[in-house]
């Protein structure tokens, strides 16, 4: 077989992305022209190449000439879905040729290499306009590992690590560590499968899961996470403020006092890093690459002076460089003060774990988030657990917990009296020890690293870069990821702050704003009380962010599809599990309070339902349940007691509303006995040419469902295209619903021009009636006095311009009816739905004053033994009167055949054609059905002339044996004249109603 010749592929045709390697086979070639190349004046490729041929819609794929194009990024980068993010890919109908396609729909593909040349060249070649600058871009190692490493280095490494591996000892420590790394780890591989899951833009970790897992938890975790940062910079900048207070105290310079100097030097700072950020991310970016070579060598510095040989005055503060005894004694932990319990010291090292997503959180200003993000945050995590552990190994292997700094308590090796490792260095620290008054030594002195060092000047320029990166850092990422969640009105009273600036879209509201928190905590100037503060929020944060992968994982959600390969579901459920049981191991009181306020925030945006469409996870998790108990209903057996359930009962109705903005009332009223209780469809029969109608229903389709929402009906709407009413029923009857969930009443409004209307009509609407009873459907058939269709009316207040489907009508069923009575009149057992539906209408709070009346027809001598209704009334089927009588005739007259009693067959000749004619003997063997119903009308009239809804049972017909205009002459005398609601209901003649337990 013969093998197309394919052409070399230039470099720039091929690109990687993720786990797809991506490559154009047939490019269009230069000039147009190609081994495929058409020759001059062929047409598309089209069904109908009238309609297409020497129009610009044609484009070149493949070598020739065709509407259809090649796949294109640009197609896919609309988050909506739906093929609305690709303007250049034809319709379905385009390519279909079930429309003739409209030049201002289809535009020329993006991907086009001419055309988007040439796009460039003409935007380039414009006279006196400059081009757009590009925003700052930047890579994986200094947008995100060293980021994500400066934000993990920050005060606690230089300021407590030491004092807490003098408390907890080495090994305690080591596993606080561990503890730490392995939460923030697994929520790093959590993070890397989010930014794996699609194009990632600006918002940060905010934007991350939002758009993969949904608003609800996204807005949830943003908000917090958004918050823990603003508190960040505060416990960074007093670590800053902490250590330029020491040493103006070392020099006796004190400004104040040595808590307001914090105060002063902190709101001083970080109005400073204010100014940085402010200044735009490129130079951000400069001063953090400046402050990691900083931190670098200050490492280098502190490990150097652990292999100097200690001098006198540095072992009198406790350094002797590498000692196994030392080691070995504060490889145990030695507890001291209220912070000295293993969680109450985890809870003051967390935060320095928790600068993992300091990338994820500038998502919009890196150039390949994708890539960048899972990189650089593991890589950023691996060297600094290293780093963390290595310092804890080797300062608890060359400093004593307690020293005096005096060198005259130096002694003799053995010298009697003195206790304490340091005796067998020739120092004598027992006296301050045991009054617990020792200013050095790794429990008691906070600089441990700088007097180490080899030079401390060094060691304090580090904690200046540890702790002001950091800060900055959080500064930067609080006001992005704020800025997202502003953006996308998710919460109330917060779109102010949504407004950004320049090119890279600074948000300078979000900056002022982090700026007052900051400095609102660093008020506090107590590391210790603030750290513990910063733990819980970000505990819960990752907590969230774990469980909403493991939640989105399980769900199957259509919209989470990571390509990071080390993600595992069960890694993010146990990382989840971990973070809320630290929480409530280091304040219990603080986690109730944060799982409150997500509780509160995640419900606001349930309740409120945004109108946005990301993909939720939760919306994956309703869809995956509906669908479980749906096929979960197959198992179940039917009774009586879960009628609205399956082919059961008063709740799955079809509802053959049309647009349902057309008939409210009747929207209403079936919405009103089905809400929470059972389904509700509104069906819409499209009647006419499919190619014409099929365009009309994909339109108006999302505008009806919009309306029923508006109108806070809980109900599908579904359409079908037919060529008359009948058939589109029957489709609609045979295909609504899903297996036991499929409905089992059809309520239809009456039919009022019947009189008037097409005879093929009349007939289609009582065949109908036929239909839904030969499907073992129950009826309810609903007739107003001022008519179900309001079409008319809306458009005539609305004007012809407005929207029908965005127009809401009131009906009478919005309103309370007060202490009226709902009138039942259950003339035949139907299995009880006549009786069944007001019962649960009635049950409603706008129904719920009204008393329930029930008429039961039966014979006077029977009375005493059928006493279950309230009321009984004889019906005589001789006695009317005479004027509604001659009114009941003159409504059949003009259908009557007038054959004077021939012979059947002459009577069927006669009929031929017209079978909703009634012929005398019809009329004759019918009389006492007809006088019945005259009857009926006038004790309707007497009884329920002010009743808030009359229920009867709808006449039964047999089908075959009344023309169709005798059947609805008794529906017109049986309810005319009456002001209520009447509804005229027939059941399946299956039980409903039940009065036993079993």
């Amino acid at each position: 077989m013969a093998e197309l010749p394919v052409p070399e592929l230039p470099p720039t045709l091929s690109r990687c992305s993720g786990r797809f390697t991506i490559s154009t086979l047939l490019g269009a070639e230069e000039g147009g022209r190609g081994p495929y190349a058409p020759t001059e004046g062929s047409g598309c490729d089209s069904a109908q190449p009238t309609h297409l041929s020497g129009s610009t819609l044609c484009t070149r794929t493949f070598g020739y000439n065709t509407v259809d194009v090649v796949p294109a990024y640009e197609h896919y980068a609309n988050s909506k879905g739906g093929g609305n993010g690709g303007k250049g890919r034809p319709s379905l109908a385009d390519l279909h040729s079930i429309l003739k396609p409209d030049p201002g729909h289809l535009h020329v593909p993006a991907s086009d290499p001419q055309r988007s040349n040439g796009g460039l060249e003409e935007a380039a070649g414009e006279p006196g306009k400059a081009p757009t600058p590009e925003p700052v871009r930047f890579g994986w190692v200094k947008g995100v590992m060293i980021r994500c490493m400066l934000n993990i280095w920050g005060v606690i490494l230089y300021l407590r690590l030491p004092w807490i591996t003098a408390q907890a000892g080495i090994a305690l420590t080591w596993l606080i560590i561990l503890m730490s790394v392995t939460v923030t780890t697994i929520t790093g591989l959590s993070i890397s499968a989010i930014s794996t899951n699609g194009k990632v833009k600006s918002g940060g970790t905010y934007f991350l899961i939002s758009r993969s897992l949904g608003p609800e938890l996204g807005g949830s975790i943003g908000l917090i996470f958004a918050f823990a940062n603003a508190v960040a910079v505060a416990m960074h900048t007093v670590g800053f403020a902490e250590t330029v207070r020491d040493l103006l105290q070392e020099h006796n310079s004190l400004i104040v006092d040595p808590t307001n100097d914090i105060r002063i030097i902190g709101v001083v700072t970080v109005t400073v890093l204010l100014g940085i950020s402010l200044a735009g991310m490129e130079w951000e970016a400069k001063a953090q690459i400046l402050f990691f070579l900083v931190i670098l060598v200050s490492f280098i510095n502190y490990l150097v002076g652990t292999v100097i040989p200690a001098t006198a005055e540095k072992q009198a503060k406790g350094f002797f460089s590498y000692r196994a005894d030392i080691f070995a004694q504060n490889f145990v932990p030695n507890w001291r003060g209220p912070e000295g319990s293993f969680f109450g010291l985890f809870s003051i090292f967390f935060p320095s774990a928790t600068g993992i997503l300091a990338g994820a959180n500038i998502s919009g200003d890196l150039k390949d988030p994708a890539v960048a993000i899972p990189k650089g945050t593991l890589m950023a995590i691996f060297w600094t657990t290293v780093s963390y552990l290595v310092l804890s190994a080797t300062i608890g292997a060359c400093v004593v917990r307690d020293a005096s700094g005096s060198l005259n308590d130096s002694v003799a090796v053995g010298s009697p009296g003195c206790e304490g490792l340091a005796c067998s260095f020739g120092w004598n620290f027992t006296a301050c020890a045991q009054q617990q008054s020792c200013r050095y030594g790794l429990s008691n002195y906070y600089q441990s690293m700088s007097m180490v060092s080899g030079f401390g000047p060094l060691i304090t320029a580090g904690i200046f870069g540890a702790t002001l990166s950091s800060a900055l850092a959080c500064l930067v990422s609080a006001p992005k990821v704020f800025q997202c969640l502003c953006r996308d009105q998710l919460y109330p009273l917060i779109g102010f702050f949504g407004k950004g600036y320049g090119r890279n879209s600074e948000p300078i509201r979000g900056y002022m704003l982090t700026y007052v928190i900051a400095v609102g905590f660093i008020l506090i100037a107590e590391l210790n009380a603030i750290a513990p503060i910063i733990s819980n929020f970000f505990l819960c944060s990752y907590a969230l962010i774990n469980f909403s992968c493991f939640h989105a994982s399980i769900t199957n959600s259509p919209g989470w599809r990571p390509s990071f390969r080390y993600y595992s579901k069960w890694a993010a459920l146990f990382g989840a599990a971990v973070s809320v049981v630290i929480m409530f191991l280091l304040t219990w009181w603080a986690a109730l309070i944060a799982f409150g306020i997500v509780i509160v925030l995640l419900g606001y945006v349930l309740y409120k339902k945004p109108d946005v469409n990301w993909g939720s996870s939760v919306q994956a998790s309703s869809y995956n349940m509906a669908l479980n108990y749906s096929v979960g209903l197959s198992e179940v057996d039917e009774h009586i007691k879960n009628y609205r359930q399956g082919r059961l009962g008063a709740g799955p109705c079809l509802v053959l509303t049309g647009p349902p903005s057309f008939r409210p009332a009747l929207v209403d009223f079936v919405g009103t006995f089905t809400k929470n209780l059972s389904l509700m469809l509104c069906g819409n029969v499209l009647i006419g040419p499919r190619k014409q109608k099929m365009p009309e229903s994909r339109l108006t389709a999302d505008g009806h469902t919009k309306w029923l929402m508006k109108r806070k009906i809980k109900a599908f709407y579904t359409n079908v295209v037919a060529e008359d009413l009948r058939s589109g029923v029957q489709m609609l009857i045979q295909a609504a619903g899903l297996g036991k969930m499929r409905p089992n009443i059809l309520a239809l409004g009456y039919k009022r021009n019947w009189q008037t209307a097409s005879p093929q009509s009349l007939e289609d609407y009582v065949g109908i009636l036929h239909d839904a009873f030969d499907f073992k459907y129950g009826v309810c058939l609903m007739r107003m006095k001022e008519g179900l269709n309001v079409s008319r009316v809306m458009q005539a207040h609305a004007g012809p311009t407005a929207l029908a489907s965005e127009q809401q009508a009131s009906t009478v069923f919005q309103s309370e009816q007060g202490k009226k009575t709902i009138d039942i009149y259950w003339l035949f057992d139907d299995g009880g739905l006549t009786l069944l539906i007001p019962y649960l209408l009635g049950r409603k709070k706008r129904w719920g004053k009204c008393k329930i009346r029930v008429f039961v027809g039966g014979q006077i001598n029977r009375m005493d033994e059928e006493r279950k209704a309230p009321t009984r009334t004889p019906f005589p089927g001789t006695v009317c009167f005479s004027c509604s009588v001659k009114r009941f005739n003159d409504l059949i007259a003009p259908f009557r055949l007038n054959d004077g009693f021939k012979d059947e067959a002459t009577v069927n000749e006669m009929r031929q054609g017209c079978p909703w004619k009634i012929s005398d003997e019809e009329v004759d063997k019918n009389r006492a059905k007809s006088l019945r119903q005259v009857r009926l009308n006038e004790i309707l009239l007497d009884y329920s002339r002010d009743a808030a809804l009359v229920a009867i049972t709808l006449p039964p017909q047999g089908k075959g044996r009344c023309p169709s205009s005798l059947y609805m002459a008794w529906l017109e005398t049986l309810s005319q004249d009456l002001r209520p609601p009447v509804i005229l209901t027939r059941g399946n003649q299956e039980n409903v109603l039940t009065f036993y337990c079993q």
